[in-house]
């Protein structure tokens, strides 16, 4: 009688530890999560503050005074961001605590430089400047960011919807193909009228190809990773297993010759192979693409003038300074003036670049800021990138470390694609410069990979864990 009862008070006293653990470890979930959103907050303070500053610097050095021409949109904005704050606190509250303040510093940084830019033109700033559409756009993205938390909530969900994702990215990009739709630009038909309203309809599109590239690998890698045939140490795969390779090669060679634009085909095409890569492990399978992607390449650069153009203006952008490589040229110039410490914010004329308040942001803030600010810049892009990957390390669901490795491989390459053209490292693309850019569909598209990074990082920190027992 007296084990038996020794056995049940034993019991009970496993019980009650178990409970208490469990209280314990709800209380400290509680703590840390608050400790993380209240360094966001700061973050995101600082963030907003940095931006301020650098439109107050540039009122005082263009006009000598402080004007306010964007402190209503701007206020809009912090308002904006804020509440994206305090939607993460109730949605997602263990999420990351460093990529909502990197994505409003790097936000900041571009308003500043294109309300710079705006005042060194001249004209008066109002709703038809690009500093105040970009604001009117930014709080628009930040909005619908915090629809994303708050209508998926789980991005497995996505997994459900791969096909249809794949489907309306694929419609997406042959939208500007259509007459009366399509817009060209430049010589590049990526873009769509509707009325007043001007979209880029690829900036959603690789939202869509990420979700469909992360679901169907996700399925299929067994028989892309395992099966082929071995020469030497690579693996190769088999005949039947390339079918895919080709049908994403043929995509993006169809986006060169007919949409004109070698940015969104490198964009495509990059992100699937590196996909691909994560899914399989097989190195065989980069070999393969970056060699199909070379000669479809040099096959354009010898049959098309347009992508011909842009080789030779690498190769020699002073071979024609004003006429084909005037802006490249420019571009040059004006980081060239900037030196290590940037001519000041103000003090520089980088609208004499064409199209510096997008294709060519980057080169501005070189102008303006100096090495040191692109090196600041270029550290705020890392760290975000370097968030996205932790995010796909750590992640338990095979879906969710394809996406999020995707998402944030997405953001890389267009940087390395626009920053590599600028500074001649490769030819010239058309890319938009994530969140520093002018235009609303890119900063759109990219506030949603922002909310969905957010999401995968708050289930990486709320998976269970596992307690043994001794």
């Amino acid at each position: 009688m007296a084990s038996q009862s020794a056995a049940i008070a034993k019991k009970r006293s496993f019980a009650d530890d178990a409970r208490s653990e469990v209280v314990m470890a709800r209380i400290n979930a509680l703590k840390a999560s608050r400790m993380l959103r209240l360094l966001e907050f700061v973050l995101v303070l600082v963030a907003l503050g940095i931006g301020a500053a650098a439109v107050i610097i540039t009122d005082l050095q263009v006009r000598g005074e402080l004007t306010g021409n964007l402190f209503v949109a701007g206020s809009a904005f912090a308002l904006a961001v804020l509440v994206l704050h305090f939607v993460l606190r109730w949605i997602a509250p263990q999420a990351d605590p460093l990529i909502l303040p990197l994505a409003v510093f790097l936000n900041s940084i571009g308003i500043a430089l294109i309300y710079r830019i705006d005042l060194g033109t001249g004209d008066p700033i109002g709703f038809s400047s690009a500093s105040v559409r970009q604001l009117v756009w930014a709080v628009l993205a930040v909005v619908l960011a915090g629809l994303t938390l708050v209508l998926l909530k789980n991005h497995r969900v996505l997994l459900r919807y791969t096909c249809i994702f794949g489907i309306v990215a694929i419609v997406l990009m042959l939208l500007p193909l259509v007459p009366g739709l399509g817009l060209e630009v430049g010589g590049a038909k990526q873009w769509i009228s509707i009325g007043p309203l001007v979209f880029q309809p690829v900036e959603l599109a690789k939202i869509g190809l990420t979700v469909f590239f992360a679901g169907y690998l996700m399925r299929n890698r067994d028989a892309l990773s395992i099966v082929g045939k071995k020469i030497g140490p690579v693996l190769l795969p088999r005949a039947r297993d390339l079918g895919p390779l080709f049908v994403i090669w043929a995509i993006a060679m169809g986006v060169l010759v007919f949409q004109r634009e070698l940015g969104t085909s490198v964009l495509i095409f990059g992100l699937f192979l590196a996909v691909l890569y994560v899914a399989t492990g097989r190195i065989s399978w980069v070999i393969l693409g970056v060699s199909l992607f070379v000669l479809g390449g040099v096959i354009a650069a010898r049959t098309l003038s347009y992508v011909g153009e842009r080789f030779e203006n690498w190769l020699d952008p002073f071979r024609d300074a004003q006429g084909a490589s005037y802006q490249l040229v420019q571009g040059l110039f004006g980081m060239a003036n900037g030196g290590i410490t940037g001519a000041g914010l103000g003090a520089g004329y980088p609208g004499l670049t064409p199209l510096s308040r997008s294709d060519y942001i980057v080169p501005s803030i070189a102008e303006e800021l100096g090495l040191v600010g692109v090196a600041f810049v270029l550290l705020g892009y890392l760290l975000l990138v370097s968030r996205g990957m932790r995010i796909s390390f750590a992640g338990q669901d095979d879906f969710g470390k394809l996406l999020a490795l995707g998402l944030s491989f997405t953001i890389a390459l267009q940087v390395f694609v626009v920053v590599g053209g600028v500074t001649r490292v490769i030819p010239l693309t058309g890319l938009t410069t994530p969140f520093l850019a002018a235009g609303g569909s890119s900063l759109m598209a990219n506030w949603i990979i922002v909310a969905l990074l957010m999401l995968m990082s708050n289930s990486v920190r709320n998976r269970p864990k596992l307690v043994i027992r001794s």
